[in-house]
């Protein structure tokens, strides 16, 4: 499964305008309201938050990928934003968040769920990339860049 085919234009969100890393995480988690229903994205939210209380998503750099997985689902479920303002997130390096790569799956699919996570840390991990990506206006652009860096990264 590839990552772009997660994305598009209600759930990734350029120049996301937050306070703090709870209005952050609502906000996101909220883009997949066109892909789900009321009770699944409770279900998600509770998922989402649970994990974050374990330990912190802020995995460095900028980046947080917060993530969980729920029964209330039989899809993968995937939204980016780009912050407008770097937040507080108890990242791994103390640094502001500016970005948030949120994944959500079925409780069954455990080695589909890490294997994403691990594509998303390969692809965010890569300098270049972050960098234009932090420029980008748009939904189009992101979903563009995620669409080229995928191909490069893993072949089309």
């Amino acid at each position: 499964m590839k990552i772009i085919s997660l994305l598009n234009e209600d759930n990734v969100l350029p120049n996301l305008n937050v306070s703090d890393k709870k209005e952050a995480l609502e906000r996101v988690i909220s883009s997949l309201s066109s892909q789900v229903s009321d009770e699944e994205l409770q279900a998600i939210r509770d998922a989402v938050f649970e994990r974050e209380e374990i330990m912190s998503t802020g995995v460095g750099k900028g980046l947080a990928i917060p993530h969980g997985k729920t029964a209330a689902i039989d899809d993968n479920y995937a939204a980016f934003a780009l912050l407008k303002e770097g937040i507080e997130y108890q990242a791994i390096d103390g640094e502001p968040v500016r970005m948030i790569f949120l994944l959500v799956g079925p409780q069954s699919s455990n080695r589909m769920h890490i294997k994403m996570l691990s594509r998303i840390s390969r692809l965010m991990n890569n300098s270049a990339f972050t960098k234009k990506l932090v420029k980008a206006d748009s939904s189009k652009k992101i979903i563009e860049l995620f669409k080229q860096e995928e191909e490069a990264h893993f072949g089309g």
